[in-house]
């Protein structure tokens, strides 16, 4: 028999996130550009919270688990806005010195299609700040460790031998062979992906497990989502029926439903369907979650900072 939960761990619900929190601009049209001089009218856009990091943040503090997340915010206008966005969330940003704030333009359409364009990347972490971000991975129950040069440096550290709380990890669009994502997945006990880049998600899952996780979880779009356990347990779910608002942060969420209900001690198959849940949140609004739209209108400088900065 699995289980009953997906983790050991009896210790207090405490979760750490590191990785991205940027401020975008996300533009509707009714068809992504063709790539020739051309003009092209705007269904709608709008200014808000980004970054994947961001997104699992506010829907684990949704879940009523206490988080805080790690990432690199400058001292501007656009970090002052990300740190009230996330402050309206209930979620407490540790802020390392940056000379800039992450910022996007999303050019999306209602189909779910979407172009990322960078606007600007936060500064490379000093060790200084990666060592200062260790003790709260040692000390949180789940690390949940994002694809970033934070998160890079620390999961190096990890596969170095450093010790800390088991690492999540998501992999997004993996394709079973990009040496990017490699160090993540070695380092993880957890590790989350879509069937984009793949044909056979199974063949992907039990791929990844060959290398050390514990748990692989592959979405499926409206298809739902999938789970392979180191043990050869299986377990699949249909996705939930929403009105899809905006597919931005649908993934994010379902992951933190995945781990709110995994810290609740549900089995596989319950925390898959925890996630297909939660995923609808962010599905039916136009922001990572609904509490961000709150603070769009309204930001308060420096509002749920704590910083580390100088």
């Amino acid at each position: 028999m699995p289980p009953a939960s997906l983790l050991s761990s009896t210790a207090a619900t405490r979760v750490a996130v590191y990785g991205p929190a940027s401020w975008n601009h996300l533009i509707l049209l009714d068809r992504l550009p063709d790539p020739v001089p051309h003009m092209q009218f705007v269904i709608g856009d709008h200014h808000t919270l980004g970054g994947t990091s961001a997104g699992k943040a506010l829907h684990l503090a949704d879940q009523g688990i206490e988080v805080a997340l790690h990432g690199l915010i400058g001292h501007d206008e656009d970090g002052r806005r990300v740190a009230t966005a996330l402050a309206s969330g209930n979620v407490r940003l540790q802020a390392y010195a940056s000379e800039r704030t992450e910022r996007h333009a999303n050019l999306m359409t209602r189909a779910g299609e979407r172009v990322s364009l960078y606007l600007s990347t936060p500064s490379s972490p000093a060790a200084a700040d990666v060592d200062r971000m260790e003790p709260a991975l040692a000390q949180a129950e789940v690390a949940v460790v994002d694809l970033s040069e934070v998160g890079a440096a620390l999961v190096e550290r990890r596969l170095a031998g450093a010790p800390g709380a088991p690492i999540w990890t998501d992999l997004h669009d993996y394709d079973g062979t990009s040496s990017f994502h490699e160090p993540f997945m070695r380092a993880a006990d957890v590790v989350f992906m879509n069937d984009d880049a793949t044909d056979d998600p199974w063949a992907l899952m039990q791929s990844c497990l060959d290398r050390g996780p514990r748990i692989a979880v592959c979405t499926l779009g409206a298809q739902g989502a999938i789970a392979l356990a180191a043990t050869g347990e299986r377990a699949e779910v249909p996705a939930v029926p929403v009105d899809v608002v905006d597919t931005n942060g649908a993934g994010d969420a379902f992951f933190a439903g995945f781990l709110a209900a995994s810290l609740a001690g549900q089995d596989l198959t319950g925390c898959l369907a925890a996630g297909a849940r939660q995923a609808t949140v962010a599905l039916a609004s136009e922001h990572l979650h609904p509490a961000v739209a709150r603070s769009v209108t309204a930001s308060r400088p420096g509002s749920g900072v704590e910083s580390t900065q100088g």
